[in-house]
């Protein structure tokens, strides 16, 4: 028999975790469970009147800090401005890319990325990696619903099966003989990544299993010709995935890994990949994270261009692009209240099989799984109106851009981000960041009344923010620290920062999301040099076409 459908209006609220306690087992400590994570992430509902105390709307935050300054017993405390860095600063990365590395001149100057959780634990993922057997730079945000389990296992797996579909025909069959002979393998990638950003040791034989599956097939299938980095990257999303859901239905007789494996499957997550080769840039996306690219206008002045497009309700050919994969019966009940199902908010992700599998295979992979899985009243759950998935797709949208020199740097970032600031704003602030130079605009008040001493305030904040803007050593970390405190003039308010990160964890979520973020700063002098040399092929070939034309004489 169905769950109750009034479950579901709990999902995103901290009562969820009540009726998911069954599930929560870790092996490790850092291993995150489905329990009260199906709480969070973007399973985002309206909840029941009796729920409305704990769902105070995100906007309401000052409403809500202010009504704390009446209470009968007021109780003030503040992080001091080294407590708020300690916070900001403790999930930081930098790595600065040589500009040439024996094989190739890169792009890429460097990269900044940086976390801040709002779900204990934290959602989200972040990687990045350069392709040793190829060329290029990986790059990519995983943002997780219904617990960190699919997030985490697509930041670790992902960008293998992209590198394995960019190899050529005879680099994979070197590395499946090594393989077959004992020997060590060829490194596919490089890791750069920060201390806190583990791999699951306990899955990788499995992992790894999959992906020479993988690699197999596309021995066997090989066409002789040279892989197309969309094809590529396209391709190694939807394997990835499908590897996922069939990880799951197969099972694993450690039982450990059997419900590791069930976990990933039952939650979900949406990426954002770059793959950066020369001037040659591919952002991947599905879901609703974003890369954006920071452009310098001749001016000095900074623009925002967008490398990707939400897979939501606001996406009008997304909306469309499902109802066009089922039956004109369902058009009614496919997107409800800007949902898929009226359910999940992403109309792409990877895992997520209650969106994907038949509803007799779930019953079968419930029934037969652990008492964890089978007890849960949410794996149990089939969606309203499910009658012909799969309705979720981890296909991704590749969008391919040719760098220029006035293209300065990549932000690829989670929802989490892009909830609280306009991509002006970002490429703005980080553009500023990066050339230390800052385009005073008049200040905007927005409507609001403000007094002269308000006003004094205000220019002094200015002076102070641009006297310490080299506080921050990372680009990420200075956009988290703009995202969370800027008040409403656009200042980055130390009481507010301080206030926001002083929550507790079971509040934090109802003001905000988790925000990862990663910065690609680019070497625009490579990238000119570069394109004069494209330019240069280019025009050499049109010359060599043209004399081809012209008829030699006696002919």
């Amino acid at each position: 028999m169905p769950a109750p459908t009034h479950l579901f209006p709990l999902i995103r609220n901290c009562e969820i975790s009540r009726i998911c306690s069954t599930m929560c087992y870790c092996h490790h400590k850092h291993l995150c469970c489905l329990s009260s994570h199906f709480a969070h992430g973007h399973f985002r509902y309206a909840p029941q009147k009796k729920f409305a105390a704990l769902y105070r709307p995100k906007e309401n935050f000052y409403q809500f800090i202010h009504a704390r300054d009446y209470a009968s017993t007021p109780q003030r405390f503040y992080l001091t401005p080294p407590q708020v860095n300690s916070i900001l600063k403790a999930n930081e990365y930098s790595f600065k890319v040589p500009e040439f590395d024996g094989k190739n001149v890169s792009s890429i100057l460097g990269f900044d990325s940086n976390q801040l959780p709002a779900n204990a634990p934290i959602e989200d993922r972040r990687s990045a990696a350069t392709c040793l057997q190829t060329r290029g730079m990986l790059l990519g945000v995983f943002d997780g619903h219904a617990g960190c389990a699919c997030a985490q296992a697509v930041s670790e797996r992902l960008f293998y099966y992209i590198a394995v579909s960019l190899l050529p025909h005879e680099t994979l069959l070197e590395i499946e003989n090594a393989v077959e002979s004992g020997r060590a393998l060829l490194p596919i990638l490089q890791w750069h990544k920060h201390p806190n950003d583990y791999f699951s040791k306990e899955a990788s034989k499995l992992y790894f299993n999959s992906l020479r599956t993988y690699w197999q097939e596309l021995i066997d299938l090989n066409s002789g010709e040279t892989t197309d980095v969309k094809e590529a990257l396209i391709n190694a999303f939807k394997r990835l995935d499908n590897d996922i859901s069939l990880e799951a239905q197969v099972g694993d007789p450690n039982s450990f890994l059997n419900y590791l494996v069930l976990r990933v499957a039952f939650s979900g997550a949406t990426a954002c990949v770059a793959h950066v080769d020369g001037v040659d840039l591919h952002v991947a996306n599905t879901g609703d994270s974003r890369a954006m690219l920071g452009v310098q206008e001749e001016d000095g002045s900074w623009s925002a261009v967008n490398l990707s497009y939400d897979h939501n309700a606001q996406n009008e050919r997304e909306v469309e692009r499902v109802k066009a994969e089922h039956p004109k019966s369902e058009e009614k009940s496919l997107v409800k209240q800007d949902r898929l199902l009226g359910l999940l908010m992403p109309f792409r992700a990877f895992g997520d099989v209650k969106f994907k599998w038949s509803i007799e295979l779930q019953k079968r992979v419930v029934e037969s799984g652990p008492d964890q899985l089978n007890d849960n009243e949410y794996t149990k759950f089939i969606p309203p109106n499910y009658h012909t998935p799969p309705y979720l797709t981890a296909e991704p949208e590749v969008i391919h851009h040719k760098l220029r020199p006035q293209d300065k740097f990549l932000v690829l970032a989670t929802d989490g981000l892009w909830e609280t600031m306009h991509r002006q704003d970002v490429a703005r602030i980080v553009g500023e960041y990066l050339t230390g130079v800052h385009h005073q605009q008049p200040i905007a008040v927005g409507g609001y009344k403000v007094t002269l001493g308000q006003m004094h305030g205000l220019l002094t904040e200015r002076r102070a923010k641009i006297s310490s803007v080299f506080e921050d050593q990372n680009a990420a970390t200075h956009l988290i620290r703009h995202a969370v405190g800027n008040n409403e003039f656009g200042a980055v308010d130390h009481e507010r920062l301080s206030k926001m990160l002083s929550l507790p964890e079971e509040l934090a979520r109802m003001y905000r999301d988790d925000i990862t973020i990663i910065v690609v700063q680019f070497n625009s002098h490579v990238i000119g040099m570069l394109h004069c040399i494209t330019c240069s092929s280019a025009a050499l070939t049109s010359k060599t076409q043209v004399l081809s034309e012209i008829p030699v004489p006696g002919d």
